[in-house]
């Protein structure tokens, strides 16, 4: 097996020797076309996807090596016929269910637990007096009158006729 002859150390010399001739440099270097998949990339789509929505759109070069090359302006005008505004920021809305019982249902309840009554005997009352439930419900519970009672701001220990002023201990 023979082998291949290695080169003269002139011939390595004169084939990393730097070029005589002088390149200027460019301030900026512009994109003059991408590859389908280049495309896609850049407007953030899948290469089938691209090839399906957009392809039949543009117009495309192929070069010699079978390669559909897509010009950068050619892809900037078909976003740009179609870009739609921006639509309208959601409003926001409050989470969770309304306050919908009215201040006089609330202001009823605050009382009527100040006066020493249990949540079970306000719920009951309310009922009697068919005075409707923030949510349409059918019949109030102690549990929905200790609800109004700490949304309305009233004292820590819900459920207690006479509570502790703060500051003294339990």
């Amino acid at each position: 097996m023979s082998r291949r002859p290695q080169p003269s150390k002139t011939q390595k010399t004169r084939q990393h020797a730097p070029s005589s001739r002088t390149v200027d440099r460019a301030e900026s270097v512009e994109r003059l076309a991408y590859s389908v998949d280049q495309a896609a990339a850049a407007i953030g789509m899948s290469r089938s996807t691209f090839s399906r929505r957009v392809l039949p759109f543009i117009e495309t070069v192929e070069a010699k090596s079978g390669q559909r090359l897509v010009a950068v302006e050619e892809l900037k005008r078909y976003i740009a016929e179609r870009r739609r505004p921006a639509a309208h920021p959601p409003r926001v809305t409050r989470l969770g269910r309304p306050p919908a019982v009215s201040p006089d249902v609330a202001q009823r309840i605050q009382t009527e637990h100040a006066a020493g009554k249990t949540l079970g005997q306000i719920a009951r009352d309310l009922d009697a007096d068919h005075v409707p439930t923030a949510q349409g419900a059918r019949r109030w519970w102690p549990s929905s009158v200790r609800a109004v009672l700490l949304r309305s701001g009233s004292p820590s220990r819900v459920g207690d006729p006479d509570p502790l002023p703060v500051g003294v201990p339990q």
